[in-house]
């Protein structure tokens, strides 16, 4: 059930949105020197890695000096960048993903390997689905990389504090996962993308003061 609607809707995403996305493409190689997607390889289901496709949202020849994690402010991200970012348009193109059967459209984030490996045993339980585009992890987590930004060890922080906190959300989605929880979580995500254009600075430096408790 949960595989025949992520390949219909998916399917419908793509023709609907491809207008869209080919316009974002062409924005993306005008905006900055580049690739219009970028590819990294993730964890998926069982373990098995595959590639995950996104618009590029950062300059092409940029170093991250070692680091897997781009927070808010970062230099690189390009002024289209920016703006994708801020409403997860930079996602879209891993409805490919979904129609190939790497990610689902609710499901544990899919991370970097290096991330994978330390907790390993928690990845053991939440590789056993598909990773997703949503879940309540990325939901609660949706203001991560402007929290992240703010601390002087984001890399440590994240690892050590909010990956954890990700993990144990996810894992409570992954055992008591069902269509209807996947509808809701859906919801919230469309609900939380769209009122980001009306989000007021009180709301936003409220969340920002909830998340930073975690840090």
């Amino acid at each position: 059930m949960k595989r025949l609607f992520d390949i219909l809707f998916s399917t419908a995403g793509l023709l609907v949105l491809s207008p869209l996305m080919v316009v974002v493409a062409v924005l993306i190689r005008m905006d900055s020197p580049g690739p219009a997607f970028f590819r990294q390889e993730r964890v998926g289901r069982y373990f098995r890695p595959f590639t995950i496709y996104k618009f590029r949202t950062m300059m092409a020849d940029s170093k991250k000096n070692g680091s897997l994690i781009t927070v808010g402010g970062d230099r690189h991200i390009t002024r289209a960048g920016k703006f994708l970012r801020k409403y997860k348009i930079d996602e879209l193109p891993q409805l490919f993903n979904i129609l190939k059967g790497d990610m689902s459209f609710v499901g544990p984030r899919p991370e970097v390997k290096n991330y994978v490996e330390l907790f390993r045993p928690d990845y053991k339980k939440l590789l056993r689905m598909r990773p997703g585009i949503t879940d309540p992890a990325s939901i609660k987590y949706s203001s991560e990389e402007r929290v992240l930004a703010m601390s002087d060890r984001w890399e440590e922080d994240y690892i050590e504090k909010v990956l954890p906190e990700k993990i144990r959300l996810s894992l409570s989605y992954v055992e008591k996962n069902n269509v209807i929880i996947d509808l809701k979580l859906i919801f919230k995500t469309l609900l939380k993308v769209f009122s980001r254009a009306e989000m007021s600075q009180t709301k936003l430096n409220r969340n920002r003061h909830k998340l930073l408790s975690l840090l």
